[in-house]
């Protein structure tokens, strides 16, 4: 008899059909602790560095080439920026258990283990996804000590009162990120992803999303946990969606609590900084959030209050819609969802013309329909 249980979320009370996917392999390769950090290129590391500053990151390493960002949690950086031409996400990296995980992962796959730069130390197994996205597994890197966090206010709560005689004036400053929390990704060949960091990395889902009339032809977003066994995990560290194109999405660092998020915000709003969507709080995973865009326009979050869970529940499903992305909050904005006019929603624009042409892809016309009804939704 199955240990796992279906979580009975608001909005997510049905599990799988018969027949239908299980969110987990059976056997995987390795069983990834969690994501180590987040590559990108850019063409100004000084405006990252300032926007970085704001969002409430440090600095842990600079050089002329290269900068790397951290919260206040020890471990490694949460995001590596490169110098480069233009500014463009390069992919993720997953921290393995030991060495040993990752010995066999590289065996595996029949791929050299590879000494990362001293600025990191450890190892790392490099390879790409089914969408072609590089991918990286990290182990034995050096863990930065930790620094001094934001102290979440102290509530009163209806009659029990714990502060007395003691205002609440939480500072307009920079809401200090402890730690990366996740990373969104889209693939044309969403389902064939989706397997492949089930069977290699371990992961698991916690939530299916479908388009409304579609279920049959199967999930079209996956919110992806790492199986710690008994220990709880982040709802999702990885968030897999299909699209007209690969690309990121967002990624999510976590702050310590409302009143940080929010004084945070201000914060950014107040040094001219694009507030995309929020505040709120999710449906699946739980968390309150804030959506910003940064200096070269990625998309990142502001988080706390995220749902853990361990390895014994089973996959949530409900319909995709833009409504059911917030259990509260203002309505998922034109730019959140990507359909604001400008040259995001061009480029999307033409990628959909291209999936459409070709057959290599799981984006076909039926899924286009469902996609544009998630964006009327």
């Amino acid at each position: 008899m199955s240990t796992h249980h279906t979580h009975n979320d608001l909005h997510s009370e049905q599990g799988a059909l018969p027949g239908e996917h299980l969110g987990r392999a059976t056997n995987p390769v390795i069983k990834v602790r969690d994501l180590a950090w987040l590559e990108f290129e850019k063409p100004d590391l000084e405006g990252a560095e300032i926007f970085g500053h704001a969002f409430g990151f440090a600095t842990s390493y600079k050089d002329a080439n290269e900068l790397h960002l951290r919260g206040t949690l020890p471990g490694s950086p949460a995001v590596i920026i490169r110098r480069g031409a233009k500014s463009r996400f390069t992919g993720p990296a997953f921290l393995a258990a030991d060495d040993s995980d990752l010995l066999r992962l590289a065996d595996y796959l029949g791929v050299a283990l590879t000494s990362l730069p001293e600025n990191l130390g450890g190892l790392t197994v490099d390879t790409l996804d089914p969408s072609g996205a590089r991918v990286r597994v990290v182990t034995g890197c050096h863990q930065l000590p930790a620094l001094p966090r934001q102290t979440p206010l102290v509530h009163n709560f209806g009659g029990h009162v714990v502060r007395e005689n003691a205002t609440q004036r939480p500072l307009r400053e920079p809401a200090k990120v402890e730690r990366l929390g996740h990373v969104v990704l889209q693939s044309t060949r969403y389902q064939e992803a989706l397997n492949w960091y089930l069977e290699h990395l371990g992961l698991i889902v916690s939530d299916f999303l479908y388009y409304d009339g579609q279920r049959a032809k199967g999930p079209t977003m996956s919110f992806i946990r790492c199986d710690r066994g008994s220990e709880p995990a982040d709802h999702h560290t990885l968030a897999m969606t299909l699209g007209p194109s690969t690309r990121y999405v967002h990624s999510a660092y976590q702050v310590a609590d409302l009143d940080a998020l929010a004084a945070g915000g201000e914060f950014l709003k107040d040094a001219g900084y694009h507030r995309s969507w929020g505040i709120g709080r999710h449906i699946q995973g739980s968390q309150i959030f804030d959506y910003w865009r940064d200096d070269k326009g990625f998309l990142v979050e502001h988080f706390t209050d995220g749902d853990m869970f361990d390895n014994t529940l089973d996959p949530g499903w409900a319909p995709m819609t833009a409504s059911g992305l917030a259990q509260w909050g203002p309505p998922a904005s034109a730019d959140f969802l990507g359909v604001k006019p400008g040259k995001e929603s061009l480029a999307e624009a033409r990628s959909i013309l291209s999936a459409l042409r070709k057959s290599d892809n799981e984006f076909d016309i039926a899924r286009l329909r469902g996609l544009l009804k998630v964006a009327n939704s």
